[in-house]
């Protein structure tokens, strides 16, 4: 088989990528995903979020090493098994993070990717909806205002941020990104507006565009320095396509490195400890992997909150029969309802931390081979945080050739002493919280550990029994000026190669302050557009 373009992983990026590079009809190109079409209702339902999020037939329930700055403790990482990658099952927050990151980006090396440059990719790929239905821009994702939906619980934590001189603003995606907001979403009519919605599923009506699915990649095939073709398998057949122009790898932050180490590009002594041959030696491979670290802290609350309306069998109900009349209600929305970024001291250069407030807690229990999230019982809600900009690094790493098996994880949390001392201030922002007027009477009392008397050491020590991930890995195919450094250059082809780039989250040479959905949106977008230019 043979196509002018395969792009290997139908996630946020290559569903994007699928769209742009099929649009004019002049060339032909196939998208390989190894996870199934989704055909599952959760997966269009926003609320769904708690039903996909332990789901082994749409996730692919990666865990990490035990890190042991999180007293030796697994991470769950879920990600997406399923056409649209994690944008299909993650929580809709549509974020594109502060303009400062992508002024790093650029500083960093990563040359055309400051502020000034992504602005109007971000502009381009946006069709906003305000809440009164106003729509403005022209783009395939839709960015929907749903604050006049969201939980009147809501108007406590905004009180708070007011009491405290924290600003509030409408959009965090607009010209004043930082303080309380209602965060955006990816929703249309009431449905999951993925970028397999709204930019594969239209353009697979091309002729010149193919999709197979269920089909886990081996390796990406070289002739000299070219890369040629992708060897996968399909049922269990192997399989070969060969790209006439380019291939793209889009499988994401853990997915691409670990097709790259599979192919021989990578550091000889990760591909020697699994017994694969080095083609070309590329150390950055896998390295600088960053992801956001978060916790919750939750609280019974002396008011209704959202799990009236989802715990009881009534309240289900009422919910359910709400959405299939009108698209509207808490299951139109994300669980992330409210947050923003905040700068947890006044003398701060910018944000440095990012907050959640949600007006519903939940448990989770053991199912069989799954696990079930379930509203409390009883009136509650969660304030957490992210610090915005980690500075550990961790690594990805294949431990054979087999594609069936999960790479070795290893973030590395909590390694560096900036990002300890941005936990404790991420810590100590939401006991400032907690303390005002407005959520001190909500608080009926702590779910579990309450942060409020905690000192510093306590803080901490807290955060590393229960924190977890916030589901945003990026960075271990950074992109930059050279190969000692980086992986893929500042228009994403793969150093010492030709004929193969990298495009979705790993090539972020940072992360961005926030949710990490929009962000790999937009590089796709912008990418695209470069192969264009260039074919």
């Amino acid at each position: 088989m043979h196509y002018d373009f395969v792009i290997v992983g139908a996630g946020s990026a290559g569903c994007i990528l699928a769209d742009r590079l099929s649009a004019s009809g002049r060339h032909s190109v196939l998208v390989i995903e190894a996870g199934g079409r989704g055909r599952s209702p959760w997966l269009k339902l926003p609320l769904g979020y708690g039903k996909t999020f332990f789901d082994p037939k749409v996730n692919w329930k990666y865990q990490t090493e035990p890190e042991p700055a999180l007293n030796g403790r697994r991470g769950y990482w879920p990600r997406g098994k399923v056409v649209g990658g994690s944008g299909a099952i993650n929580a809709l927050v549509y974020a594109r993070g502060l303009p400062g990151d992508y002024d790093d980006w650029a500083a960093s090396g990563a040359t055309g990717w400051a502020w000034r440059d992504v602005a109007p990719a971000f502009s381009e790929i946006e069709t906003r909806v305000r809440a009164d239905g106003h729509r403005t821009g022209t783009g395939p994702i839709t960015v929907q205002d749903v604050s006049d939906q969201v939980h009147p619980l809501s108007r406590h934590f905004f009180a708070a941020a007011r009491d405290l001189g924290h600003p509030v603003t409408h959009d965090c995606n607009g010209t004043d990104p930082e303080g309380a907001t209602t965060y955006r979403v990816t929703t249309r009519a009431g449905l999951r507006a993925s970028s397999a919605e709204m930019c594969l599923k239209p353009a697979l009506a091309r002729g010149n565009l193919t999709l197979h699915s269920g089909a886990l990649v081996d390796r990406v095939a070289f002739d000299g320095a070219r890369a040629v073709a992708v060897h996968y398998r399909t049922r269990g057949q192997p399989r070969i396509a060969r790209a006439r122009r380019e291939i793209i790898l889009a499988a994401g932050a853990i997915g691409s490195p670990a097709i790259l180490q599979r192919s021989g590009v990578g550091a000889p002594d990760t591909l020697e400890a699994a017994g694969i041959t080095v083609h070309l030696d590329q150390p950055k491979v896998g390295a600088e992997l960053q992801d956001h670290l978060g916790i919750n802290y939750t609280f019974r609350a002396c008011e209704p909150t959202l799990n009236g309306d989802l715990a009881p069998l009534g309240g289900k109900l009422r919910a359910a029969l709400r959405y299939a009349l009108t698209r509207r209600g808490p299951l139109a929305l994300s669980v992330n309802q409210c947050g923003g970024f905040f700068r947890s001291a006044p003398g701060a250069t910018r944000a440095d931390q990012q907050i959640y407030f949600n007006p519903v807690s939940y448990t989770t229990t053991p199912k069989g081979r799954r696990s079930v999230v379930n509203p409390d019982p009883f009136p509650g809600f969660i304030l957490g945080f992210q610090p915005t900009r980690p500075t550990s690094r961790g690594t990805i790493a294949v431990t054979d050739a087999d594609p069936a098996s999960p790479p070795r994880i290893t973030p590395n949390s909590l390694a560096s002493a900036a990002d300890r001392a941005g936990v404790i201030a991420g810590a100590r922002l939401c006991q400032q919280l907690l303390a005002t007027a407005p959520l001190d009477r909500l608080v009926a009392g702590p779910k579990d550990s309450d942060p409020r008397d905690m000192d510093d050491a306590a803080l901490l020590e807290d955060f590393r029994a229960r924190c977890g991930t916030v589901f945003h890995p990026v960075g271990t195919c950074r992109m930059g000026r050279d190969a000692e450094t980086c992986v893929v250059d500042s228009r994403l082809r793969l150093h010492g190669a030709e004929g193969l780039r990298v495009i979705d989250a790993s090539v972020f040479p940072a992360i961005t302050s926030g949710n990490t959905n929009a962000p790999t949106m937009m590089v796709a977008w912008r990418a695209a557009g470069f192969i264009l230019e260039e074919t």
